[in-house]
Order: C-alpha cells, then sequence, then structure tokens
C-alpha cells in the first residue's frame, strides 16, 4: 500500500495542527484579535495546502 502524502504534505499538516493548537491557547489567555486570525489561516490556508500540495507532481509521474 503506496502513502498518498509526501514529506511536504506532513509537515504542512504538522504546522496546520501546531497553528491550530497556538490559536487556540493564545484565545484561551483572553486575547480575541490574533487567535481568530491564526485559526483562519490554519483552517484557511494551510489545511487546505497540505492536502493540495503535491497532486500536480504525481499527475504528471503517473502520465508518463
Amino acid at each position: 500500500m503506496k502513502f498518498i502524502f509526501n514529506k511536504l504534505n506532513v509537515i504542512l499538516l504538522a504546522v496546520a495542527i501546531l497553528a491550530i493548537v497556538i490559536g487556540y491557547i493564545i484565545m484561551g489567555t483572553g486575547d480575541k484579535t490574533i487567535s481568530p486570525i491564526i485559526l483562519i489561516i490554519a483552517y484557511v490556508i494551510l489545511f487546505p495546502a497540505a492536502i493540495i500540495a503535491g497532486t500536480k507532481k504525481e499527475k504528471k509521474e503517473n502520465t508518463k
């Protein structure tokens, strides 16, 4: 069984999870401005990037 994610996907996923944890920790301290920005970046940019990254390379390799 081949693992679909490559090293870049795993790194982006780890950064997204770390950003979410940091965002919720900051939110727990009472800061209501920085934490939503961090959480939006994690959920809207980093998670989709972790899923999408490297898919074009895989398609090109499969067509050859």
